[in-house]
């Protein structure tokens, strides 16, 4: 039997002082997850990387993922004070080492090290929340909580960009550590210790270990070959199938084994069974996914239409990420004041495809000010369904599994992100592919350069192409592909608003 862990007793200056911690939590893991972005250039020439670069924030999303879906049921076993002081601990370690590093290799291990500990910061935050705050009060702390997850995001490439360029690169790392530190010491003191029964053997005998094996390889076997395909092995080829099919295989005896064979599942499978619950799960994967694919492919299409610096795409998000802190804010306090959700989230994922259908007009030649608009229209989307998706799971299950419920919601999240990137550049490969093959007749080496950089077609040296080759390439090929993937995404976003009427 799990220990109830819920504390909704605590004095107000105590819990804003742990909600505070909280907060800070979500920036940093939120703005560790993306300040890579822009100092990765600085990082890969100060170390030599070249292609291997990309493993860099790919390790860390990598092990982020994976060990996502394993902290929820850990912090039943072993509380949450713990797992959460462990979690910190594993991410300051890993970005203190990270800065460190000698090589390429040493830092990838590193940021995977971190990316594991980030894994559980921001469910666990949602969980102390739910321990520590009603059900009725819960939008409003969770609302502002989405605001700080929105303000990490928006901090990330703008601090990475800045130390990279003018205090060194290794302070991508360690400009989160202090902040990390001083958490680690709020919640250790502040946070009521509530013991869980059982001494620490019975609590090791309580873990699923070959659960927890099946997540970590079958997240790692099928994320691994996904971002592999198109890009560094052909999607047909044994590299990217064998592991795609392994990790599936090995996801699918995960499912046997955590309905018939675990005593406490790592991921309970009668949880699928409530219809908001899956709901939820099918709608933030969708929200994961179209999120992710707008900060990255925004700033990619200002620094390859307009030759814009890391640090000045980025700057561009800000519109997005600003209105989703707002949005995000706002929807807490209606939830808090009326204890009613559900048509907050169907018109937030309306406005997302509203937003993004927007988004895809955008052309080379458009002015930003509209872009802005836009913007700020799918970020008010993204910010209403953010935090009022975590409320509606949560009031859907039992005490016992807000826990797993909350860490599965931010996994398929995250795991839609992952996916997004993949599926993103594959549509706008093909469709600069097809215009450069078959319209220009360009050779074929050169098509696979620019595929492999598109920043080149913004280059009047280096590209290899004649300037009305470029441009053509740029307003038919690459922007084509960029329509084609806000087309999808509008396309998408609709989608989760009918799964949000129909199963929320």
């Amino acid at each position: 039997v799990l220990t109830d862990q819920t504390n909704l007793a605590l004095p107000l200056a105590q819990r804003l002082l742990i909600f505070t911690s909280l907060a800070l939590v979500m920036v940093v893991s939120t703005m560790d997850s993306v300040i890579v972005a822009a100092g990765l250039p600085t990082i890969s020439a100060a170390l030599g990387a070249g292609s291997a670069a990309s493993w860099v924030p790919g390790g860390y999303l990598l092990m982020s993922t994976a060990c996502l879906p394993l902290y929820g049921r850990l912090s039943d076993i072993f509380g949450r004070k713990v797992v959460l002081c462990f979690a910190l601990a594993l991410f300051t370690v890993g970005n203190l080492l990270a800065g460190f590093a000698k090589s390429t290799v040493q830092l990838v291990v590193c940021r995977g090290v971190a990316g594991a500990g980030d894994g559980g910061l921001v469910s666990l935050a949602q969980i102390v929340i739910a321990d520590i705050v009603s059900l009725r009060e819960r939008g409003k702390y969770q609302g502002i909580v989405g605001g700080f997850i929105a303000l990490g995001f928006a901090l990330g490439p703008i601090i990475g960009g800045t130390v990279s360029q003018r205090v060194g690169w290794q302070w991508c790392f360690w400009v989160t550590i202090p902040v990390a530190i001083s958490v680690m010491g709020i919640v250790a003191f502040a946070l009521p210790f509530k013991r869980v029964e059982g001494n620490m053997k019975s609590k090791l005998l309580a873990v699923d270990y070959p659960g927890c094996a099946m997540v970590l390889g079958g997240c790692v076997l099928v994320i691994l070959p996904i971002t592999w395909g198109g890009v560094s092995f052909a999607w047909n080829s044994a590299e990217v199938l064998a592991p795609l099919i392994s990790g599936i295989f090995l996801l699918a005896v995960l499912c046997v084994w955590e309905w018939r064979g675990a005593s406490l599942p790592i991921i309970p499978m009668y949880i699928f069974k409530v219809k908001t619950v899956a709901g939820v799960f099918i709608a933030m994967f969708i929200n994961g996914f179209i999120f992710f694919s707008s900060i990255f492919y925004i700033p990619q299409f200002y620094q390859t239409a307009h030759q814009y610096s890391p640090l000045e795409s980025a700057m561009l998000l800000i519109p997005l990420l600003v209105s989703q802190m707002a949005a995000s804010w706002v929807a807490g306090m209606i939830v808090s004041k009326t204890g009613r959700y559900c048509t907050i989230i169907y018109t937030g994922f309306g406005l997302y495809a509203l937003g993004n259908g927007l988004l895809s007009m955008v052309t080379p030649s458009s002015p930003k000010a509209p872009a802005v608009v836009y913007m700020v229209i799918a970020g008010c989307g993204t910010g209403m369904t953010l935090q009022t998706t975590t409320v509606a799971a949560q009031a859907s299950v039992e005490r016992q599994d807000v826990s797993v419920v909350t860490s599965f919601r931010n996994f398929v999240r995250l795991l839609g992100g992952t996916l997004s990137v993949t599926v993103g550049s594959a549509i706008i490969n093909n469709s600069m592919q097809s215009y450069a093959s078959h319209v220009l007749r360009i050779p074929q080496i050169l098509i696979e350069r620019i595929l492999r950089n598109p920043l080149l077609l913004s280059m009047t040296h280096g590209s290899g192409l004649t300037p009305e080759q470029a441009t053509s390439l740029l307003e038919h090929g690459y922007t084509a592909g960029f329509r084609a993937v806000f087309i999808m995404n509008a396309c998408l976003a609709g989608m989760a608003t009918l799964v949000a009427l129909f199963m929320i």
